[in-house]
C-alpha cells in the first residue's frame, strides 16, 4: 500500500536541483487508495510512541509547566485538503515559536523578501534562540548579519515590522493573518499571555538591544509585548497542520481555499525554517527528514512537504534543545514511511527489449 502513495506523490515530485521528473498518471482510484495509507500511518506512528516518557516540559515559563504532558495528537493535512487525525487533535496550547513563521511571512508579503533579508537576516545563528551575544556577533562590522526570524532577536524585530497604526490595529492584523493559515478564528491563551508578560524580561532586554543596534525603529517595548502576544496564540494539531498545509500549497489555505500568501514568497519562508526551525538541532532534523519545520515550546512541530501535505504534531515534553521530543520521532517516522523526503530520489529504470 505504501508503494502506491509513492506513485500518487509523483506527480509533483521534484528532485534536489529542480528538475522535474515526468509525472505518474494518477487516476481517481489512486488517489481514493491513498486514504487509507496515510490513516494507517499515522494510527499505528501514534501507537508506537503514546507511551513515550522522554523529555520534560518547559518551565522557565509557569503556564507551559502546567500543561499536560501526555497530550499527543497528530495530524496530517494534504494539499488538496484531506485531513487526517490521530489522537487528541483538539486540545490547545500556545503557538509560541511557531508564530514566528506566520509573522515571517506577512513581513514577507507586505514588505517583499529582500527587506528580511538586508535587515533582519536569513543566516543561521549557529547559538541559542534566545541569545544575547547573537546579537553583538550579528553587527555588520563583524562580517554580519548572522540572524534570523526564527530566534527571538530577529523575530522581536520581525513583529516590529508589522504595519499598523497602533499596537491593537498590528496586533489585530497579526491574529488575522494566522488565523486565515488555520482556517478558523483564533484566540490568545490569557492564562500563557499573563504568566509569559511576568517573565520575559530576557526577551524585553533583547528587544531593547535590538532597538540600541537599529534592528527595532522604535517602541521596543510594543515589539516585545506583541510578541509575546503571538507567541500565547491558542492552537491545535489540526490548526498546526492546517497552517503548514497552507504553506504546502503556495500558500492557500487547501480547505477554505483562501489564497493566504503569494505563491512566490512562500519559498523564503520555507528556506528560512529548514535552515533555522529546530533551534540548535535544525541541522539533524534537515538531515533526517529533508523539510522544512518549525518548532515551539509549547509543544508543537509542524513540517512542509511542499506540494504534498503539512504534518503537525503537539506534544508538550521537550529535549534540552527545546524541541518536542515525541513530535520529533513521531514526524521523522511519517515522513519515512510515506517516502516524503523531497532529496529521496531514486533513479529512474529504464526498460528495454534487447540489443539488435
Amino acid at each position: 500500500m505504501i508503494t502506491v502513495y509513492r506513485a500518487v506523490l509523483a506527480a509533483t515530485l521534484v528532485t534536489a536541483g529542480g528538475a522535474a521528473i515526468a509525472p505518474t498518471i494518477v487516476t481517481r482510484a489512486q488517489r481514493d487508495q491513498q486514504q487509507p495509507v496515510i490513516q494507517r500511518v499515522l494510527d499505528e506512528t501514534f501507537e508506537k510512541y503514546r507511551n513515550l516518557k522522554e523529555g520534560k516540559n518547559a518551565d522557565y515559563i509557569p503556564a507551559l509547566a502546567k500543561v499536560n504532558p501526555e497530550l499527543f495528537g497528530i495530524t496530517l493535512v494534504t494539499a488538496d485538503g484531506k485531513v487526517y487525525t490521530a489522537g487528541d487533535v483538539g486540545t490547545q496550547v500556545s503557538i509560541q515559536s511557531i508564530s514566528k513563521v506566520f509573522t515571517l511571512a506577512k513581513v514577507i508579503e507586505q514588505d517583499g523578501p529582500e527587506k528580511i533579508e538586508k535587515t533582519i537576516g536569513v543566516d543561521a545563528t549557529g547559538m541559542r534562540f534566545n541569545s544575547i551575544v547573537s546579537i553583538e556577533f550579528s553587527q555588520k562590522s563583524l562580517g554580519g548579519p548572522e540572524m534570523n526570524s526564527l530566534v527571538n532577536p530577529g523575530a522581536i524585530a520581525t513583529t516590529s515590522m508589522v504595519n499598523g497604526s497602533s499596537a491593537a490595529e498590528i496586533w489585530n492584523s497579526i491574529l488575522g493573518y494566522y488565523s486565515d493559515f488555520a482556517g478558523r478564528p483564533l484566540t490568545v491563551l490569557d492564562d500563557v499571555y499573563q504568566s509569559e508578560a511576568a517573565t520575559n524580561q530576557r526577551n524585553q532586554a533583547i528587544g531593547a538591544l535590538m532597538y540600541a543596534y537599529g534592528y527595532i525603529k522604535a517602541n521596543p517595548a510594543q515589539a516585545t509585548d506583541i510578541y509575546t502576544r503571538q507567541c500565547s496564540v491558542g492552537v491545535n494539531a489540526k490548526d498546526l497542520a492546517m497552517m503548514a498545509a497552507t504553506l504546502a500549497n503556495g500558500g492557500k489555505n487547501p480547505v477554505t481555499n483562501k489564497q493566504v500568501m503569494t505563491p512566490d514568497n512562500v519559498p523564503y519562508v520555507l528556506s528560512v525554517m529548514a535552515t533555522a526551525g529546530l533551534y540548535d538541532d535544525s541541522g539533524k532534523w534537515l538531515y533526517h527528514t529533508g523539510l522544512p519545520a518549525k518548532s515551539g515550546v509549547g509543544g508543537g512541530i509542524i513540517a512542509v512537504a511542499p506540494g504534498k501535505f503539512g504534518v503537525a504534531v503537539v506534544s508538550p515534553p521537550l529535549d534540552d534543545a527545546g524541541n518536542s521530543v515525541r513530535a520529533q520521532k513521531v514526524i521523522r517516522e511519517i515522513v519515512a514511511r510515506l517516502h516524503a523526503n523531497p532529496y529521496e530520489v531514486r533513479p529512474r529504470t529504464v526498460a528495454t527489449t534487447g540489443s539488435r
